[in-house]
């Protein structure tokens, strides 16, 4: 039987038997993630199983964006499919993602609510409704980070201003993305495996350094949040990890061309940033430890000064492309130059990104349940539940539950909230239990002073 989120059991009818749903379509946008087949193949069996129909669409909104009956009609095959039972021989655990994946967004230009009544900004959309409306498609399964959810919600959204006798396509949202960066769920799948592929990483460069006496500023994936680098950091030994949550007063302030300090508004400052490396490296050094690696979140690279980022590319949900700052080399060269200067020897630092590797890894057990579960959500909650507009969640024991599209987006701004790692919380403490603790520096005069 259906069940409310209080886990009691819901009065609410069944639709398996009323049939309103008889065709899904499901897609997969936004970067790949371990164990996105789990859940792409636990929610086509449970429609399969009760006699329903799934396709499948290539590539995200790729297709789906350019649609038109004439010009640019959907073919099969070539922009979709339609799943077989055959085809889920063995998906659950596959690698990569079985219907592709892209950063389309039909949703661009779209940055206020009234804008989806716009016919010169709500193209995209409408031409995804004629779409889904060509090939009958009563519901719509989005699998996809933050971005994807916003583009979930302007097609719930955009279907309240159609005429009333015109046919709507309800939607559901599956969270994904690496990160854990979102809010409604505990973990997102994939998160784990994530983290274990990029700590046996991270363990393989500390054993390196050991060996070498060198350092090695590791630049991992998160662009919000720091959960993907607090869980390297921890998972992978690191003695130190800085995360966006981490960046305050002693590392917002720059060092202008002229050696004074300016405070520039929040903005990253790699002088900052690299002397308290260059500190991590004085206190291991006094304690006849000659290596070490340090974790930094990617994310930190879009608090860099404007002079660093106004060359760097845009996606095309107009986000910096993070990889191409490389944050890592930025502080590597700064720590080297920054621990020469004051101490007047060369120090071996080098820079790693990491993160592209672990996105289409085999997923670990966990990640194939709770996908699977995610997947088996997608269907209870659009057939059993008759939800809309609503995200699906687990918690706990895998109990499922489900978060309106109105409590993950604000209103006014149609942008999607972000969860962080919260500073002082048990999680941020254990990575900082962890971690070497930088040891105050010796005046001149003999005496300590604190570490900034």
């Amino acid at each position: 039987m259906p069940k409310n989120k209080d886990n009691s059991v819901s009065t609410a009818p069944s639709h398996s038997a009323s049939g309103d749903i008889r065709r899904v379509g499901i897609l997969f946008s936004g970067g790949p993630a371990p164990a996105a087949n789990a859940v792409i193949a636990a929610a086509v069996t449970a429609y399969l199983e009760d006699g329903r129909e799934v396709l499948g669409f290539f590539h995200g909104y790729s297709f789906l964006q350019q649609y038109d009956p004439v010009t640019h009609p959907l073919v099969e095959g070539e922009h979709y499919r339609t799943f077989k039972e055959k085809d889920l021989r063995g998906l659950r655990n596959r690698r990569g993602v079985e219907i592709g994946t892209a950063r389309a967004n039909p949703g661009r230009g779209i940055e206020q609510a009234s804008d989806l009544k716009n016919e010169e900004k709500n193209g995209g959309l409408r031409r995804v409704y004629g779409a889904l409306r060509a090939l009958n498609i009563d519901a719509l399964i989005s699998i996809g980070g933050d971005d994807t959810l916003k583009t979930a919600n302007y097609i719930y959204e955009f279907q309240k201003h159609l005429p009333p006798n015109m046919p709507r396509v309800r939607v559901i949202h599956v969270p994904k993305t690496i990160d854990n960066d979102y809010p409604g769920i505990d973990f997102t799948f994939g998160f784990f495996t994530a983290v274990d592929v990029m700590a046996k990483e991270l363990l393989n460069l500390r054993a390196d350094a050991l060996a070498t006496n060198c350092y090695y500023i590791v630049e991992a994936m998160g662009r919000k949040a720091g959960w993907l680098s607090y869980g390297v950091a921890i998972a992978g030994e690191a003695h130190m990890v800085v995360g966006v949550e981490d960046l305050d007063e002693a590392l917002c302030t720059e060092t202008g061309l002229e050696g004074s300090a300016e405070r520039v508004g929040g903005k990253l400052s790699l002088d900052a940033l690299a002397d308290r490396i260059v500190d991590l490296i004085l206190t291991r050094e006094r304690r006849k430890k000659y290596y070490g690696t340090v974790v930094l979140a990617e994310g930190l690279g879009e608090a860099l000064s404007e002079r660093f980022l106004t060359h760097v590319p845009r996606d095309e949900h107009g986000h910096i492309s993070l990889g191409q700052i490389n944050l890592a080399k930025l502080v590597a060269e700064t720590v080297g130059r920054r621990f020469e200067a004051q101490t007047g020897r060369s120090k071996k630092v080098t820079a790693v990104q990491v993160g592209y590797e672990a996105r289409c890894s085999p997923p670990h057990a966990f990640d194939v349940m709770l996908g699977s579960q995610l997947g088996i959500g997608a269907y209870r909650g659009l057939v059993e539940e008759g939800l809309d507009g609503h995200m699906v969640s687990a918690s706990g024991q895998f109990e499922l539950r489900y978060v309106p599209f109105s409590e993950l987006i604000d209103e006014k701004t149609m942008l999607t909230s972000t969860s962080f790692v919260e500073p002082g919380s048990d999680f941020h403490h254990l990575a900082r239990s962890l971690e070497t603790a930088i040891e105050p520096r010796e005046t001149p005069s003999g005496e300590s002073e604190t570490n900034g």
